[in-house]
């Protein structure tokens, strides 16, 4: 949930390493700090608590030429945030950077006993240990690092440097990501893509278990069996201009903005409106394993996981004869879950790197289960570990607070249900109408964006200082509400539940007061009249309600109502999605709240 950054070249790796962690900012932290070794071996470390503009202040002073260091943005999860237990953290003469947790670090910190530990991290026990194999540089770095590593329970990203060699980096990982960018005279590592975005295009996904030995001109990898691994170099198809807010006064407003082409991009070649089909080719499945389908779990994780509850409804549909069962992950992994014959799970994940999300993929592929992926992230864990897989491809997500991700995923997950539906031989009279509205929803996002942006804001202020709201919704417009209160409480810290309109009288009714106002949505369908009668009561009791809906004779005494026009029917309940984003945005920025950085958040969750 951090984020690590290295160089060996012959470029300034101090402005390399800054520019890195910014580009990392997105994913959450609460300090940072890097070390750069002179050609003399002479380490320069710094680190600051908070931002990396106090870390900036500090380099100021402390200016040098290396040409070899790491660096790390941390979210606290051992010991408090502060420059003692920023990293990099230091044991002897080597260095080290981590992301993950050591989850028998407290065993491993009590035979260690030659060393003064000056944090309360788990990541200096790690430091610690390996340099326990390393004697100050009696043995290769790599073997240190391995023979450490052999010793480790938990997740691991780790960068390691030494004083005594300062031409190499050492980088292994085990659940947490990390990426080797190949450059010319120069090797470059991130956890993420977006840092080496504009520096070089190729690029080695290290897989759990490897260990890689980097120089400026060599890259070496082996397992931790010291078995040699013949890398495959990829292409980083993300460019500069996808992480930049292009004019826009925040990255949550530019991917709210995005989605018409976001969208569009996971649609390419995929939907055919013409004749009401939907082709896939990532998921792998032939038609007649398509056919056998019975049962379609779908496993996520916050806004992965609301996605997956609406895509159901969607599914479930078209295919009635198809069990759909949508779990969160961090609950499912435990569970000890019968998964019947002829079923097939759908994993779903933006960063492809969710923590739990991941441990579900690998229970469920050790019960035989086919597993497809929904990943936005190319390269990722997820995308290379699943059976098959479609990429969403709305490109980087740099606020914390997913928007066009849940979009994309939505749908994916709907094509693949069709996909299905035409194989098992459902008439395309039923599919079509499906098909006809995908293929328009684009156009219709864009439309439903430029009219209502001005008067969301406009109501949004008038909501900035409740505390408490309340999300209602009926079928598709129910998880449509839990993504919804997801977005307002992540981003303004207002505490939002959702709802489904008919459990109001089962306990959230006691809840209506002048301390709540409530957000309802009301698709046009033949449930709208039951989720009237249901506003009616909420009305009666002094509610105060903003109604989204695309119903034209919309005529209820609520607070506020946005209209949406569109000619979409089965889909309205994406559109009005939309408002709620732009809803939470506008409502944060009023608030004058960090909008795509919320407190205690990170983008990636790649820790349990």
């Amino acid at each position: 949930m951090c984020g690590i950054v290295g160089y060996v070249g012959n470029k300034n790796a101090q402005d390399f390493l800054v520019s890195g962690l910014k580009r990392l900012e997105y994913r959450g932290y609460d300090s940072a700090g890097i070390v750069t070794l002179s050609d003399e071996g002479t380490a320069t470390l710094i680190r600051a608590k908070g931002n990396i503009s106090n870390l900036e202040e500090k380099l100021a002073q402390n200016k040098r030429n290396d040409k070899i260091g790491i660096g790390h943005t941390r979210w606290a999860t051992h010991g408090e945030p502060s420059e003692i237990n920023a990293h990099p953290h230091q044991a002897g003469k080597i260095f080290l950077v981590h992301n993950g947790i050591i989850e028998n670090y407290k065993e491993l910190k009590k035979t260690l006993n030659e060393h003064e530990f000056k944090s309360e991290t788990d990541t200096e026990v790690l430091a610690a240990l390996i340099n326990s194999f390393y004697k100050d540089g009696q043995h290769p770095l790599t073997n240190a690092v391995v023979q450490a590593l052999k010793l480790v329970k938990g997740t691991y990203g780790i960068a390691v440097v030494s004083e005594l060699d300062p031409t190499e980096i050492v980088v292994a990982r085990s659940g947490s990501p990390l990426i080797v960018g190949v450059g010319h005279d120069e090797t470059l590592i991130a956890s993420d893509a977006s840092a080496l975005v504009g520096h070089t295009k190729q690029a080695i996904y290290l897989n759990d278990g490897e260990v890689a030995r980097l120089t400026k001109n060599s890259i070496e990898i082996k397992t931790l069996s010291a078995e040699p691994v013949s890398a495959k170099v990829e292409e980083i198809e993300t460019n500069l201009a996808a992480i930049q807010k292009g004019g826009y006064d925040h990255f949550l407003l530019k991917e709210i903005m995005d989605q018409p082409e976001s969208l569009t991009e996971t649609l390419r070649g995929r939907i055919h409106a013409e004749d009401g089909t939907v082709r896939l080719g990532g998921p792998g499945l032939s038609e007649t394993e398509l056919r056998k389908i019975k049962h379609l779990i779908i496993v996520g994780c916050g806004t992965a996981y609301h996605a997956g509850l609406l895509a159901g409804y969607y599914i479930e549909k078209f295919t009635p004869e198809i069990t759909i069962e949508t779990v969160i992950a961090s609950e499912y992994r435990y569970r000890q879950a019968y998964i019947p014959e002829n079923s097939v799970a759908l994993i779903v994940s933006q960063s492809g790197e969710t923590a739990d999300t991941l441990a579900c993929l690998r229970e469920i592929k050790k019960q035989g289960v086919k597993t497809i992926g929904i990943v936005n992230a190319i390269g990722s864990t997820i995308a290379r570990e699943v059976d098959g897989g479609t990429y969403v491809h709305v490109g980087p997500e740099i606020s914390v607070a997913s928007t066009k991700a849940f979009t994309s995923q939505v749908v994916a997950m709907v094509m693949f249900g069709l996909t299905i539906a035409q194989a098992k031989g459902v008439r395309n009279s039923i599919l079509r109408p499906y098909v006809s509205e995908i293929a328009k929803l684009p156009s219709e996002i864009a439309k439903v964006l430029e009219s209502n942006r001005d008067l969301v804001q406009e109501i949004a202020s008038q909501y900035k200082d409740f505390e408490h709201a309340i999300y209602l919704g009926r079928d598709t417009a129910y998880p449509t509400a839990m993504e919804g209160s997801l977005k307002l409480k992540e981003i303004s810290y207002i505490d939002a539940n959702a709802y489904a309109f008919g459990e109001l009288k089962h306990g959230p009714l006691a809840l209506i007061d002048d301390r709540f106002f409530e957000i309802a949505f009301l698709p046009d369908g033949e449930l709208y009249e039951k989720a009237v009668s249901n506003v009616q009561e909420v009305l009666a009791r002094g509610g105060k309600i903003v109604a989204i809906t695309n119903v034209d004779k919309f005529d209820l005494d609520v607070e506020n109502v946005v209209k949406i026009a569109t000619e979409l029917k089965i889909f309205a309940p994406i559109l009005m999605n939309l408002i709620s984003q732009l809803f939470a945005y506008y409502i944060t920025v009023a608030k004058g709240l960090n909008v795509d950085q919320p407190r205690n958040l990170a983008k990636s969750v790649t820790v349990e």
